[in-house]
């Protein structure tokens, strides 16, 4: 997250008003792509459904260009945008229990709560185990400290990284986009399952 210049005056609670409608903007934009659905999400796995893949993917387009064009235009100080820190070992590792969840349980924490809003008692359940999930990790963090703290590779970004301009990297993120929209449209067909009725999904 990181502040646009013209909001840079305003009071601290109407950025949080503002950050918690952006939140109900995002929620509502996920189910309305059916992300609500466990078994279009384990889809993306399988072949058959890629909307994951295509929505997610445009949506960072979209917010890299925006966020590049804001900057240009002097509304957004990419100085001061948040970069996560990079630790190798966790996310080697966080990023496969995360997977393997995902998988199994057929939502990620944002699509999950989206789920659960509109009474979803599998969401509801994957909910609960993710809860007990940060609570083991809270609890045995002394333990695990060397291995989630270890790797750390500061706050890296991938243009960087490559040795690239933030456009050339736009750029590249845009042709590798539409070679993946291909693929993905090949693997629906190759993998496409038979006709189900929308009563059945939800």
């Amino acid at each position: 997250m990181g502040p646009l210049s013209i909001l840079s005056e305003l009071p601290e609670w109407i950025n949080l008003l503002i950050a918690f409608l952006i939140g109900i903007g995002f929620g509502f934009a996920l189910e309305q792509a059916g992300f609500s659905s466990s078994r279009k999400l384990a889809g993306m796995f399988y072949g058959y459904d890629t909307a994951v893949l295509k929505v997610f993917f445009t949506a960072a387009i979209v917010a890299l260009v925006g966020s590049q064009l804001l900057s240009f235009f002097g509304l957004l100080n990419l100085n001061l945008v948040y970069v996560n820190h990079y630790y190798l070992s966790a996310t080697l590792i966080g990023g496969t229990i995360m997977g393997a969840g995902f998988i199994m349980g057929g939502f990620c924490p944002g699509t999950g709560i989206s789920a659960l809003s509109i009474g979803k008692i599998d969401a509801l359940v994957f909910l609960i185990g993710g809860l007990v999930g940060a609570f083991l990790f809270a609890e045995t963090f002394p333990i695990i400290q060397p291995l989630a703290m270890g790797s750390y590779y500061g706050p890296v970004k991938i243009d960087e990284w490559l040795g690239v301009s933030p456009g050339v990297f736009t750029l590249l993120l845009i042709v590798v986009a539409v070679g993946l929209f291909w693929l993905a449209e090949l693997a629906e067909k190759k993998f496409k399952r038979p006709e189900i009725t929308s009563e059945f999904l939800n």
